[in-house]
């Protein structure tokens, strides 16, 4: 039963069953992460797409070393010349790949397992939120001129609206003519006061503010 169901002359009827099934885990893996947070329809339609696509790659090439070690080298290409996502997108994609390669090489009762484990786990993990920051935690983007010295420059805000803030990041935008400052802070109120956003606008003179998870904004 957990036997590759490849014989060593591929077979129609071996063909169909593996794409059937790297079809069905590939759109239930989609619906696993979909439910599990916030993530955009294309990032959806990879997952489901990407196991039977893998799956035909690696029936094509079976048994062929250089032929396997070619095709790994394109996924390679592929994965550095695509825009860079967030962990649990990564994460998905992996899946999706590895469920491609089990298919592909006729283990389709190990797909289905391996499939069974990571999805209760993906599950399990979102339903208990393992590992995210409370709810008064958020992730803090500001811009502010390049003439402006940001160094304390909002520290007596954060003191006043915050309990803890720390400044990860600094990067310039707009040709170099604005600085975006990254903040991770933890609001002594869970929800974002109007107050502290008007005041941080009257600090770097009406420019684009972004508070929010950081969840969410690795999806802007």
């Amino acid at each position: 039963m957990l036997n590759s169901i490849i014989p060593p002359v591929m077979t129609l009827t071996s063909f169909f069953i593996c794409m059937f099934t790297a079809i069905v885990l590939g759109v239930l893996t989609a619906l696993v992460f979909i439910t599990t947070g916030r993530h955009s329809g294309s990032w959806a339609q990879s997952l489901a797409l990407l196991p039977p696509i893998i799956t035909l790659v690696i029936m094509m090439v079976n048994g062929n070393i250089g032929a396997g070690l070619a095709v790994a080298g394109t996924f390679a290409l592929v994965r550095f010349r695509s825009v860079p996502g967030s962990a649990k997108e990564i994460a998905g994609l992996f899946m999706t790949v590895a469920i491609g390669l089990a298919c592909g090489m006729g283990y389709v009762a190990y797909a289905g397992i391996f499939f069974l484990i990571m999805a209760a786990l993906a599950l399990l993990l979102g339903k208990f939120r393992f590992g995210e920051a409370g709810k008064a935690h958020r992730q803090l983007k500001i811009v502010i001129p390049e003439n402006l010295d940001y160094e304390g420059i909002f520290d007596d805000l954060f003191e006043k609206y915050t309990v803890t803030h720390e400044l990860v990041k600094v990067r310039t935008t707009n040709m170099g003519t604005l600085y975006e400052l990254t903040y991770d802070i933890r609001l002594k109120d869970t929800q974002v006061s109007k107050a502290f956003i008007d005041e941080l606008r009257c600090r770097n003179g009406n420019l684009n503010i972004i508070c929010g998870r950081e969840a969410d904004l690795e999806l802007m």
